[in-house]
């Protein structure tokens, strides 16, 4: 067996670290997973161009992807960094951060978690690298995230979106593996 951190208890509010343990097996087939789809170029959730992963129309409608991120978003992401990505106690304003980070660095980060431990601070956060409600819509919440951050959309639920377009939904099916 091997250890691998995980979130598993809900303390104050936000996930907080355990330790479980995964068979070989099990990380084994997680990783040819991993390395499969990314040898196919398979995007989790759309890809697009990550500069500018979002559509704004003039009257407010948003694409797809960033509705879909905003859902997603706000099933995991946001007991910690806040609703609409604005931060809170346990974890900073991804609203902020993602003015900074690249596309890549923020792949990184959810997929691997982080850790930031010093005398005046202890902040982690864990990998979401195996949690599929989360990896297979990481650039819809990215897409999100990115609008709220360079300011094309406001907090809250977006009023007008775009409707569900085919491919995403089989994207959906392969990646969660409901066809």
């Amino acid at each position: 067996m091997v250890s691998a951190w995980i979130e598993s208890e809900l303390k104050g509010g936000c996930m907080v670290m355990a330790t479980t343990r995964f068979s070989k097996r099990t990380l084994a087939m997680s990783a040819a997973i991993g390395l499969t789809l990314a040898l196919v170029g398979f995007r989790p959730a759309g890809a697009q161009d990550q500069e500018e992963p979002y559509k704004v129309a003039a009257d407010g409608t948003v694409n797809w992807p960033v509705y879909s991120g905003y859902r997603r978003y706000h099933s995991d992401c946001h007991v910690c960094h806040g609703p609409d990505g604005m931060g809170s106690s346990f974890a900073p304003a991804l609203v902020d951060s993602l003015k900074h980070l690249s596309y890549d660095q923020f792949i990184d980060t959810v997929t691997n978690g982080k850790k930031d431990v010093s005398t005046s601070s202890d902040k982690v956060m864990p990998s979401f690298g195996l949690n599929p409600n989360v990896m297979c819509f990481i650039d819809d919440i990215y897409a999100y995230l990115k609008a709220r951050s360079d300011g094309a959309i406001g907090r809250g639920r977006p009023e007008k979106h775009e409707d569900k377009p085919a491919e995403a939904k089989a994207r959906e099916d392969s990646c969660l593996g409901t066809q």
